[in-house]
């Protein structure tokens, strides 16, 4: 095996060496590509009390000097846009083309922060509302909370840490990242950008570490803030030790697509089957349930079926490729376990996928029990279940049969269903004539029930991440 480079984090402006380090590998091929450096809780702690010396200064530069720092990461991105696509295709597996389009969007995401930081403001409230009250005015800020802790996973390697630092920046909070342990370089790389374009020592640090070890941080008064996109388990369970910080969740779903009888069939199979089996599945607002119109169901899966034949599997360096590996062995595992349950339990494979070691090809099950775990989990691997519905208001309930919320997509073109699927589902976002997994990056996102809490989106994370001050004035 050739030699591989023992990375560094990042921490109080400098790159700093470990004391151990973790293979990460190459989830296709199963090679280790590096070493990512392991931090012990004495470079943790030195991480937190660089972030709250860090704070004030940070949080008194001027919002032009921030939005700069913002515009110079954008730049070094676009710089690095190639080396980062081919990061996130080698360390988290996804496709060439899609790694592409999550370069891009962090550059949005970078530079509407950048362009936020400088609009972003309070009020002027008027307060005589009583006569007590006829000479007092108020102007309304908004002040940074403090040092922020973010934890983000391996399949979007970029975004969605862009999605917590560049808000963060804009309004002057350090921010200590923890990036998924199978998926650390981009987040170090990124490290090497910020460093770069001139952010200060303590604003930005990258400390790749166990989940357990980065739980103290999380239990630390000092951080005012902790950001997390994973798994529901850990990110409740981080919600329950977090104490009196602030804390956003973003934690996944089951996404579900409705397709009436009105629908454009070819639109809406071409968009569920990329929807559903981008990136393996491994997508949080990934299609994994959908509902048919029964008076178009038998023709609609044809058409949906030819689609999925089309789609192809395996080297994520490969431009056609949509399907790349799944992350872990363990991960594969797990999904086949899940399919094989539900075809146990009586469903019907209308298109069985088949497994080259990592890499699992698409699979559509029909007649699946609601309570099989590909049907009432999260799956995260590439497997959408179908069934039928006989009126609008079962497929809304259909929906709604969920311990998850995040998004749904609806395929008809009446507007009172439109208008009843917005007022009815219990998700955060519909999606009407495209599936759940569309995402544009300034509005706010974030889901219901086990979906989480909070919301993302530039400038909903900048209000996350200040809190109101008012001052009050006798004139």
């Amino acid at each position: 095996m050739a030699r591989v480079k023992r990375e560094k984090c990042y921490i109080n402006g400098e790159f700093v060496s470990t004391k151990s380090h973790r293979p990460v590998l190459n989830p296709y091929i199963g090679e280790t590509i590096a070493l990512s450096p392991v931090v012990d809780d004495a470079l943790l702690e030195r991480a937190m009390d660089a972030a709250v010396r860090a704070f004030k200064p940070f949080a008194n530069l001027a919002r032009c000097d921030r939005s700069e720092m913002l515009h110079r990461m954008e730049q070094g991105i676009a710089r690095e846009a190639d080396n980062l696509a081919k990061m996130i295709a080698s360390e988290g597996g996804k496709p060439i083309k899609l790694a592409r389009g999550e370069v891009g969007r962090a550059r949005i995401t970078c530079r509407h922060s950048a362009e936020e930081a400088v609009r972003f403001s309070g009020e002027w409230l008027p307060l005589d509302i009583h006569s007590g009250a006829k000479n007092l005015t108020a102007l309304v800020g908004r002040v940074p909370l403090g040092p922020t802790l973010a934890i983000s996973p391996f399949n979007f390697p970029l975004n969605l840490i862009m999605h917590k630092l560049a808000p963060a920046i804009a309004v002057g909070c350090p921010t200590i990242i923890k990036p998924s342990s199978e998926a650390p370089l981009t987040a170090l790389k990124l490290a090497k950008i910020c460093h770069d374009a001139g952010l200060p020592p303590g604003a930005v640090q990258v400390v790749p570490c166990p989940g357990p070890s980065f739980e103290k941080l999380v239990t630390d008064n000092r951080a005012k803030m902790l950001s997390f996109t994973g798994s529901a388990d850990v990110g409740w369970r981080l919600k329950e030790i977090a104490g009196r910080k602030r804390v956003a969740l973003e934690l996944g779903g089951n996404a579900a697509v409705i397709v009436h009888g009105d629908a454009d069939f070819e639109f809406a199979a071409k968009r569920i089957a990329f929807g559903g089996f981008a990136h393996a599945g491994q997508v949080c607002i990934s299609v994994q349930r959908v509902f048919i119109d029964e008076s178009i169901y038998d023709r609609f899966i044809e058409v949906l079926l030819r689609e999925c034949r089309k789609i192809k599997s395996g080297d994520p360096f490969d431009e056609d490729v949509l399907v790349g590996p799944m992350i872990s062995v363990s991960e594969a595992d797990r999904v086949e376990e899940w399919v094989e349950e539900a075809i146990n339990q009586g469903a019907k494979a209308l298109h069985h996928g088949k497994r080259n070691g990592q890499v699992l090809t698409p699979t559509v099950l029909a007649d699946v029990l609601r309570d099989a775990k590909v049907y009432a989990k999260e799956a995260f691997g590439p497997v959408i279940v179908v069934d039928s519905y006989s009126g609008w208001d079962e497929a809304l309930d259909m929906v709604n049969d969920s311990i998850y919320g995040l998004q749904a997509g609806i395929f008809t073109k009446d507007i009172d269903r439109i208008n009843q699927a917005y007022t009815e589902l219990e998700v955060g976002a519909v999606v009407i004539n495209d599936v759940p997994t569309v995402r544009v990056d300034n509005y706010p996102y974030g889901g219901v029930k086990e979906s989480g809490q909070g919301r993302e989106g530039v400038r909903c994370t900048m209000n996350e991440m200040t809190e109101e001050r008012v001052l009050v004035l006798r004139l």
